[in-house]
């Protein structure tokens, strides 16, 4: 096995799918590991480093909802900056606006087709890094005492680092390139996940929210991330961009 091929832990009690999407997933150029619970779960962490995880919401024991919230509340473990793709039933809007809001990084409706959820594994990666080639660019953007290091994916603030999902970084990336430009939820959704909207998506609002609740001192009166009504959203802070 080569171990610099990103590492995918699939994490489903439906053992078809599990083998079906670990052998799709193989063929092009993924590793993966298997879990049919929690339990496994992180008995597969402890044992190797994870690139990236596939969760099932509907799991026996301890859900998928529970499992990404604890793993995003370990803020001290490399645990907790592991990205998160969410399978969730076709119809459970409500899970998948929970589950983002609990940090996770993106969200695939069952039944679903294997090439979309790795086009959406591969995007993920990338945004996280870890695909080949690795992410363009560096320098540093700062505004209203924040500081974002391009080349590490690091977000300082005025208490120090900042626990950032690699969705949420993405998005504060994308509105703070483009200060005091309006950007519609499509424009976000395009610019951090490469996709387009799908109706009634409301990903972007629930990372919206969270990101506030990291980087604004009132969350409930935003002074850097605006909403402009009809339009988007707008980022209101100066920004000044170093090599």
């Amino acid at each position: 096995m080569n171990e610099k091929l990103p590492h995918i832990l699939i994490v489903d009690d439906d053992r078809e799918i599990r083998d079906l999407l670990s052998r799709f997933l193989a063929r092009h150029g993924l590793r993966c590991s298997l879990a049919a619970d929690g339990r496994e779960m992180r008995r597969q962490l402890q044992d190797s480093r994870v690139d990236l995880i596939i969760l099932d919401l509907m799991l026996p024991g301890e859900n998928g909802l529970a499992l990404c919230a604890q793993l995003r509340a370990e803020s001290q473990s490399a645990q907790a900056r592991i990205p998160i793709i969410m399978l969730t039933a076709a119809g459970e809007e409500t899970d998948r606006i929970v589950g983002l809001e609990i940090g996770a990084d993106d969200y695939v409706a069952k039944p679903f087709n294997p090439r979309e959820l790795l086009a959406r594994i591969r995007a993920v990666l990338r945004r996280a890094g870890t695909e080949s080639p690795p992410i363009a660019g560096g320098g540093v953007l700062e505004f209203d005492r924040w500081r974002i290091e391009l080349g590490p994916r690091r977000v300082i603030g005025p208490a120090g680092d900042a626990e950032l999902s690699s969705g949420e970084y993405d998005l504060l990336v994308a509105l703070a390139e483009r200060p005091q430009r309006v950007l519609s939820r499509e424009q976000l959704l395009d610019l951090t996940r490469g996709r387009m909207a799908q109706p009634f998506d409301r990903s972007i609002d629930v990372q919206i929210g969270r990101l506030r609740r990291k980087i604004e001192a009132d969350p409930k009166d935003p002074k850097l991330i605006t909403t402009v009504r009809g339009g988007g959203y707008l980022f209101a802070a100066d920004v000044t961009r170093t090599a």
